[in-house]
């Protein structure tokens, strides 16, 4: 049985990315990679690490909220890290947008982000 996609786009990404920020696939939201960058733009929020970790997990929440979720039905998070140097520094920031929900959690070192970003983070949530 074939499960139709429903595709939701934000505005906050920019126009010329051939991906939408999150399709459901019956009660499943995956939610596409996010970085910490301007509204609408190609660049990166300035401030480093705080500011784009924060961005990125408020584009987050938005795709989950567009989808008819939020963060406590997040059961899976992917975040992969320019430098594993930034991971406890980053977990604080996380802590802060999901409290005591503690969803099953992936962190990779990776050779390079768009843009150059400290940080990407996707996920998958339940409805």
């Amino acid at each position: 049985m074939v499960t139709k996609l429903q595709t939701y786009r934000l505005d906050s990404l920019p126009q010329v990315l051939p991906f939408c920020s999150a399709v459901r696939a019956g009660d499943t939201i995956h939610v596409s990679g996010v970085i910490g960058h301007l509204p609408g733009e190609l660049k990166l929020v300035p401030g480093g690490l705080e500011s784009e970790a924060r961005q990125a997990l408020t584009y987050m929440k938005e795709a989950l909220a567009a989808a008819g979720a939020s963060l406590d039905r997040v059961v899976k998070c992917t975040v992969y890290f320019a430098d594993m140097g930034d991971f406890f520094a980053f977990n604080k920031i996380y802590g802060e947008f999901f409290g005591d929900h503690q969803p099953a959690r992936s962190g990779i070192a990776v050779a390079g982000l768009a843009l150059g970003a400290r940080i990407e983070i996707d996920c998958v949530a339940i409805l």
